[in-house]
């Protein structure tokens, strides 16, 4: 019976990843500083914690904002593909109460599809050198 799911948050400098039950119960926890390895080391991570049970999972939830333009969108294109790829649901939320605001929604049969990222400004891209 799948009824595990996966929550990340990739906002800040310390990057989380919980795999919690339908109730909101953490079972495993990860944080870590990837510093700038978060591209490298994120699904590496995912993995681990969920020991390649990907079968148990039975939605996703992600931090979608606002927070650091370039680990939002590794965080959450690394969660969209993970809900295409297993054709599970996925939910972004937000604010304080992100996890248990996720978990009320995938229990209301929510289903987000893709999630976008909430930066709250303009991304601050440098221009090329030449």
């Amino acid at each position: 019976m799948k009824n595990n799911i996966l929550a990340i948050k990739t906002n800040d400098p310390t990057t989380e990843i919980y795999i919690l039950d339908n109730f909101g119960k953490t079972v495993v926890k990860k944080t870590w500083k990837p510093e700038r390895r978060l591209s490298n080391e994120l699904l590496s991570e995912i993995e681990q914690l969920i020991d390649a049970k990907c079968d148990d999972l039975s939605g996703l939830i992600v931090f979608s904002g606002p927070g650091s333009f370039t680990g939002l969108r590794i965080g959450i294109t690394t969660m969209n593909t993970l809900a295409y790829s297993l054709e599970i649901p996925i939910v972004g939320t937000n604010g304080e109460n992100w996890a248990a605001d996720g978990i009320k929604r995938l229990n209301n049969n929510e289903n987000d599809r893709i999630v976008i990222p909430q930066y709250g400004a303009e991304p601050n891209i440098s221009s090329p050198k030449k």
